[in-house]
């Protein structure tokens, strides 16, 4: 049976999204906080869609367009978040109310600990509903808005990681989006896509150890390239053996960065310099005009603090992350760990490991 969608976010991905899966054939409702940012999509009944030769093309027609949460995911089967992560705290507190039994929420993505931080929210709000809450380990698309009622996907990824909160829900997860997206497989559970967060370890220590030349010439450089320097490499390697070292005091074994460019890219090298330069689709990239980048105000307290705290709670030097963390709130004039996803915000301070992952598989609280 064809499954209904809402499409949570109207920025670049959540209008390619809402568009691409309209033009499948699914019933898509599509909320904005902002109406009027949604506002010529909703006088249109929906979005154009072009790009990929993969994607179909064409208009693709919404069944509703609304900044009213409940009127936005009443009835949905699938409720697909496609927002920052800083923004997941908010939403889940605005869906608490309307959430009805059943339903799925997924995270595209979760950055690190989405889905435990969106559960707590809803739970502390006072959601009885029986929910099933998912994060994506990335985003599917890579997509930009082409004006406001269209969208453009430049690349759909071929195959990426999902997992459910408990990860036995999450063959149910992959069930009622396969006719979708046949792409996402079981991702073991949500410890294991929190912590196989590359953008975690590349994006802020890239653009923070970069930060003048970000700042002197407004990004016109290859910030792949000319930004990774032997000794950037170097941070970025210590900044990636912390990662798994936490995953790995948690019983996951993550991807090395150099694993993750092999499997994503088929690039190798004898380190991560090396590597990140024989990679072709890094060249041309250019760095982020400012310092005022998602790589710094979303990559340091919703993927990199989250990694960290965990590190702290069970025993893992994370020096590197923690200078890193720190830097980027200095330079942002803000506490990125008093903001950032902890372990005390999300309620993990007193859980031993074997009752984290208990919880992640199961969904069992001792």
């Amino acid at each position: 049976m064809t499954k209904n969608f809402a499409v949570i976010g109207a920025g670049h991905g959540g209008k390619a999204m809402a568009a691409h899966l309209a033009l499948m054939g699914f019933p898509v409702s599509l909320y904005n906080r902002t109406a009027s940012h949604i506002e010529v999509i909703k006088k249109r009944g929906g979005i154009e869609l072009d790009g990929d030769e993969n994607v179909p093309h064409g208009f693709g027609k919404l069944e509703r367009v609304t900044s009213d949460m409940g009127e936005a995911i009443k009835d949905m089967e699938v409720i697909m978040v496609v927002l920052p992560s800083s923004a997941h705290a908010e939403i889940a507190a605005k869906m608490t109310q309307h959430l009805a039994d059943g339903q799925i929420v997924i995270l595209h993505p979760g950055r690190t600990c989405g889905a435990l931080e969106f559960s707590k929210v809803i739970r502390d709000g006072g959601c009885k509903a029986d929910v099933t809450i998912a994060e994506a380990e990335t985003f599917i698309y890579a997509a930009r808005s082409d004006g406001p009622a269209a969208a453009r996907i430049f690349r759909v990824k071929e195959a990426l990681p999902l997992a459910a909160l408990p990860a036995t829900r999450t063959q149910l997860v992959l069930d009622a989006i396969n006719e979708a997206y046949p792409q996402f497989f079981d991702g073991v559970d949500v410890l294991h896509t929190s912590l196989n967060n590359m953008g975690a370890i590349f994006h802020p220590a890239l653009t923070l150890l970069n930060a003048g030349w970000i700042e002197s010439t407004h990004g016109d450089y290859q910030f792949y390239i000319d930004g990774v320097t032997p000794s950037v490499a170097r941070m970025l390697e210590v900044l990636d053996r912390e990662r798994v070292t936490v995953a790995s005091a948690l019983g996951i074994r993550a991807r090395t960065a150099l694993e993750w460019l092999k499997l994503a890219y088929d690039t190798t090298g004898e380190d991560l310099h090396e590597a990140i330069h024989n990679q072709p689709g890094y060249y041309g990239i250019k760095a982020p005009p400012t310092l005022n980048h998602r790589y710094i105000f979303e990559d340091i307290p919703m993927s990199l603090v989250p990694i960290a705290s965990l590190g702290m709670r069970y025993g893992v030097s994370v020096r590197g992350m923690d200078s890193i963390i720190r830097i980027g709130s200095i330079i942002h004039r803000t506490d990125y760990w008093r903001r950032g996803r902890t372990v005390e915000k999300l309620g993990l301070e007193q859980w031993s490991v074997s009752e984290l992952t208990r919880f992640v598989q199961e969904g069992v609280i001792d």
